[in-house]
Parts: structure tokens; C-alpha cells; sequence
């Protein structure tokens, strides 16, 4: 493992191997662990980075709640202090947003999104009244007379309706994390210039694949492969395919 430093924080890689340059982008609450077994295949071929992101794994926490913009920056500045030019991008599903803001920052020769994040879901009803419901109690509690009174069932309230990774974040990250899933990437889509090839679980439910056919629908230059029966890491669930896949798409193995 190596440290790079930016902005007083400190950001755990490893880099790899020689050929054409590819960058590898985690998901939210994971870390470079979970492409371990990736790398080190693609390693053999590539020229292979992957860092964990501010917050996450081995790297610092941001001193403040970052946005998605700030997480492209630090990655662009990250890349180019490594001399990699015109890199493929490979992202996991936060770590997809993150390659989709790239992609209009930095020359990026290709990208692969995999159960990508990116499209804001479509929320009913209920959701709505389950937030707006809980913005009113946080507000009610939060007087002096009802504080005492109702801290027990606003804690109660929170732990039935937020998600996993909100509840397992620490206060700054679930800052970061409202932030970053409220942000709606489909018009910059269109925008993408480099060929984007999309991995998706048809079992998705944490980035359903209807979401992979919309991003397909809107980018220029794109392929979908779907994984039947894989969830949202189709990449560990299905390497060996993956690994095909990768290497035909990459030109490589």
C-alpha cells in the first residue's frame, strides 16, 4: 500500500503492473478490499490503481462533508499527481458516479460502470411522507420542552427508516452520503464522449437494472451486459465472466 496526501488527508492505493492505465473506483461503505482478487487478475495486463476514497478503508475522512464534486476533484488531482493520462475508469457503484463527473473533467479513454449509482430513484408517496414526517418530529424534538421527552422516539424513528449505510456512517460520512445520493447525473450522461461499457446484476435492488437501461439509453457510445441471478456486486459474484468480459472490452488478454 501507498499514501498519497491531498488537502491534509491522507489516501491509501496500490498500483500495479504496465500497459494501458486502468483506475478501479469503489462503492460506498467498501473499500480496495473488495477488488482484491480483480486486481490482481487485471494487474497481469494493465496498468492497475486503486485507492480508497476519503472515508473509507485506510483513508482519511474528510474534515467536512464532501459532495460528489469534491470526491471528482480530489480523484482528478489524485490521478494526474500520478502521471496517468488517459486512463479507463472502472467504477462500482458510487465509484461510478465518481467515473461519470470524471468524464467531464479529465481524458478518460474508456469507462465501466458496474451497478453504477447515478440516477435518483423515483420515490412514492410514502417515502415522502416518512421524511417530511421526520424532519417535523427532529423539529418538534429539538425544543427545549420536548427534548428530553422525545429523544428515545426520534432514535427509535431513525433506526427503523434509515439504511444500512446511513446507520453504519459516521456523522460526516452520513452527511456525505445525503449529499451524494440526492445528485441526479442523468443529464451529464449524454455528455460522455468515450466508450462506456455497463456491467449490471438483474437482481440489483440497490441500483436497479432499470437504471442501467436508462444510462445505456442516454449515453452515446454504450453497451449493456446483464449478469442473470447477480445482486449489486455482480463482480464478485460472477469474476470469472467479469474477467472475460473486461479483458474483451479493454483489449487486452
Amino acid at each position: 500500500m501507498s499514501i498519497y496526501e491531498y488537502e491534509n488527508l491522507k489516501i491509501n492505493y496500490m498500483r500495479k503492473g504496465t500497459g494501458k492505465p486502468l483506475v478501479l473506483l469503489h462503492g460506498w461503505g467498501t473499500s480496495v478490499d473488495t477488488f482484491t482478487a480483480l486486481f490482481e487478475n487485471l494487474s497481469k495486463y494493465y496498468d492497475v490503481t486503486m485507492l480508497d476514497f476519503p472515508g473509507f478503508g485506510d483513508s482519511t475522512e474528510p474534515l467536512s462533508p464532501w459532495n460528489l464534486d469534491d470526491y471528482a476533484k480530489m480523484t482528478s488531482t489524485f490521478i494526474e499527481a500520478l502521471g496517468i493520462k488517459n486512463p479507463t475508469l472502472l467504477g462500482h457503484s458510487f465509484g461510478g458516479r465518481v467515473s461519470i463527473k470524471l468524464s467531464q473533467i479529465l481524458p478518460i479513454h474508456q469507462i465501466v460502470l458496474v451497478n453504477s449509482a447515478g440516477i435518483k430513484p423515483k420515490r412514492k408517496k410514502s417515502y415522502y411522507l416518512r421524511v417530511y414526517g421526520y424532519k417535523l418530529f427532529k423539529t418538534v424534538a429539538s425544543l427545549p420542552f420536548f427534548k428530553w421527552l422525545l429523544k428515545e422516539p426520534l432514535d427509535a424513528y431513525r433506526e427503523i427508516y434509515s439504511s444500512s449505510d446511513y446507520k453504519q456512517a459516521s456523522p460526516i460520512m452520513k452527511q456525505v452520503l445525503s449529499k451524494v445520493v440526492n445528485e441526479d447525473l442523468r443529464n451529464l450522461l449524454p455528455k460522455i464522449t468515450c466508450p462506456v461499457l455497463l456491467i449490471w446484476g438483474d437482481e440489483d435492488t440497490s441500483t436497479p437494472l432499470e437504471d442501467a437501461k436508462l444510462m445505456d439509453s442516454l449515453i452515446p457510445d454504450s453497451g449493456l451486459v446483464v449478469f442473470e441471478g447477480a445482486g449489486h456486486f455482480s463482480y464478485l459474484e460472477q469474476p470469472a465472466r467479469f474477467l472475460t468480459i473486461i479483458n474483451t472490452f479493454l483489449g487486452g488478454k
